[in-house]
C-alpha cells in the first residue's frame, strides 16, 4: 500500500511539474510578445513625433491626407499602448499565479 501511495504522489508531482513547464513556456512567450509590442510602440511614437514636427513646419500649407495619416498613426500608437498594457496585465497575472 505504501508503494502505491508513493507512486500516486510521484505521479501527481510529475503532473504538477509538467503544468509548471507549460506555464513557464507561456510566460516566456508572453515576455517575448511584450518586448515586441514595446519595440512597435517605440517605433510608432517616433513616427508620430516626426509627423508632428513635419506638420508643425508645414502648417501654412496643410495637407489633409497628411493630417489623416498623422491621425491614423496616433490611433496606432494608442492601440499599441493598449495591447502592451493588456499583455503586461496578463503577464503579471501569470507571474502572480506561479
Amino acid at each position: 500500500q505504501n508503494e502505491k501511495e508513493l507512486q500516486d504522489v510521484v505521479k501527481q508531482q510529475e503532473e504538477k511539474m509538467l503544468q509548471l513547464i507549460d506555464k513557464s513556456g507561456e510566460v516566456t512567450r508572453l515576455k517575448g510578445e511584450v518586448s515586441q509590442l514595446k519595440r512597435s510602440l517605440q517605433r510608432a511614437e517616433t513616427e508620430a513625433k516626426v509627423l508632428w514636427e513635419e506638420t508643425w513646419k508645414q502648417e501654412p500649407k496643410v495637407d489633409t491626407a497628411y493630417i489623416q495619416e498623422r491621425v491614423l498613426m496616433q490611433q496606432e500608437v494608442d492601440k499599441l499602448r493598449l495591447l502592451l498594457l493588456e499583455k503586461e496585465d496578463a503577464n503579471r497575472l501569470l507571474s502572480n499565479k506561479y
